[in-house]
């Protein structure tokens, strides 16, 4: 959805992006590269079908999926 602007599952293309929240402590479904939670925190954008509720989740940054593959690869 993140590329094609269309559901996967419905054909719709109501599709919306929900950014992470960088003021709230732990919003979304981020992901944690160390023990000190604000300094490892990696968003993960998620994509949300607005008909059907299809939700695709997206790290969008290359440097971000690089760290990933470091610490969990």
């Amino acid at each position: 959805m993140k590329n094609t602007h269309i559901c996967p599952k419905c054909g719709s293309q109501n599709i919306a992006r929900v950014p992470d929240n960088p003021n709230r402590y732990a919003s979304g479904n981020n992901i944690y590269t160390t023990t000190v939670t604000l300094l490892g925190k990696i968003p993960v954008i998620r994509y949300v079908c607005c008909d059907c509720g299809y939700v695709e989740n997206w790290v969008e940054g290359a440097a971000e999926r690089a760290k990933i593959q470091d610490v969990f690869g």
